[in-house]
C-alpha cells in the first residue's frame, strides 16, 4: 500500500511534466498555424507551466464547480458527516470537505491535491438509495482515493483534458474558417517549407482531444480497483461495498450534469453506457481504450473473492 502511494506521487510529478509538454506542443501548433513565429513558440512553455500550476492549486474547485456541488450542511446531512468522521478516525485521515450534488443518480467522487486539501461529493440520489452500511462502503472507497493520493492525478486530469480540448477546438475552428496565415502555405511571402510543418500541426490539433481522453481513462481504471480493496480494508466489511456496487449497477439513472472531463472522478461512469440509460456517446461506444472505469461486474467479482 505504501509503495502504491509513493508510486502515485511519482506519477503525479510525471503527469505535471507531461501536461506541460503536451499543452506546449498544442499551443506551439496553434501558434504555427496562426503564423506567430518564434516569439509565439517561446510563450507556449510559460503558458503551459502556469496552466499546470493553476491545475495543481485549483483543480479541486474546478471539479466541484463543474459537478455543481455545494457544501453539505452538517445538520441536514448529519448521517453523512458522521460516517465520514468515523472512517477518518479509523484510517487516520483528516476530515475532507463534504459536498452534495443535487441529482437523483447514485454516485460520488473525491477530489483535491492531498489529504489535507481534499473534498468528497455525493449525490442526493446516493444518500436516498443506499442504506447506512452501503453508504459507508462508498465513502470508504472515496477516502481510499484520498489516502492513496489518487485524487491529485485524477483531479489534474480534469483541467488537462479541458485546456487541451479548448486549445484544439479553437485552433481547428480557425483553420476551418480560414483564420490561419499558414493555411495556404504562406510564410511571410515564402512558400518553401511552410507545408512541411503545417500538416503535423493540423494533425496534432485534431488528435489532441483523443490523446487527452486516452490519458484520462488510463489514469482512472487501475485506481478504481485499488480504491475498492482499500475501502474494504477500512470498513472490514466487503458485503457493504459489494451491495452498494450492485445497486449502482442496477440503477439506470445518470448524473444530469455529467462532463466527460470529470467522468473518471466518479465511483462509476456518470454518463450513459448502454441504451437503457439514455443516448450513448461515441467514446462510450468505443472500445475499453476510452473507458474511465472497469466494468462494475468485474469489480464486484473481485470483492467477492476477498
Amino acid at each position: 500500500m505504501y509503495e502504491q502511494v509513493s508510486s502515485n506521487k511519482r506519477r503525479s510529478a510525471a503527469l505535471i511534466a507531461g501536461f506541460v509538454l503536451f499543452v506546449a506542443l498544442v499551443v506551439a501548433a496553434f501558434d504555427y498555424i496562426l503564423g506567430g513565429g518564434v516569439w509565439g513558440f517561446a510563450i507556449a512553455l510559460p503558458i503551459a507551466a502556469v496552466t499546470a500550476f493553476l491545475s495543481y492549486w485549483k483543480s479541486d474547485s474546478i471539479a466541484l464547480a463543474m459537478s455543481r456541488a455545494h457544501p453539505a450542511d452538517p445538520v441536514q446531512y448529519a448521517r453523512l458527516h458522521n460516517l465520514v468522521e468515523g472512517l477518518c478516525i479509523a484510517s487516520g485521515l483528516p476530515k475532507p470537505r463534504i459536498y452534495v450534488v443535487v441529482d437523483q443518480a447514485p454516485n460520488a467522487f473525491a477530489t483535491g491535491r492531498n489529504p489535507e486539501n481534499a473534498a468528497i461529493a455525493v449525490t442526493t440520489g446516493l444518500l436516498e438509495k443506499l442504506n447506512r452500511v452501503e453508504l459507508e462502503g462508498v465513502l470508504a472507497h472515496e477516502l481510499a482515493h484520498i489516502k492513496n493520493y489518487d485524487i491529485l492525478v485524477s483531479t489534474l486530469a480534469v483541467t488537462m483534458v479541458g485546456v487541451i480540448a479548448i486549445l484544439a477546438d479553437v485552433g481547428v475552428r480557425m483553420l476551418w474558417w480560414g483564420g490561419g496565415r499558414r493555411q495556404y502555405g504562406s510564410d511571410d511571402g515564402h512558400n518553401s517549407g511552410a507545408g512541411l510543418l503545417l500538416i503535423p500541426a493540423m494533425i496534432l490539433l485534431i488528435l489532441a482531444p483523443v490523446v487527452a481522453a486516452v490519458m484520462q481513462a488510463t489514469v482512472s481504471r487501475r485506481r478504481e480497483a485499488l480504491a475498492d480493496m482499500s475501502g474494504v480494508e477500512m470498513t472490514r466489511y466487503p458485503p457493504g461495498l459489494i451491495s452498494a456496487l450492485e445497486k449502482l449497477k442496477a440503477d439506470s439513472t445518470v448524473v444530469a450534469g455529467h462532463s466527460r472531463a470529470t467522468a473518471h472522478l466518479w465511483i462509476e461512469e456518470p454518463a450513459p453506457v448502454d441504451e437503457a440509460e439514455g443516448k450513448v456517446g461515441f467514446l462510450n461506444r468505443a472500445n475499453r481504450l476510452f473507458a474511465t472505469h472497469p466494468p462494475l461486474e468485474e469489480r464486484i467479482a473481485a470483492l467477492r473473492e476477498l
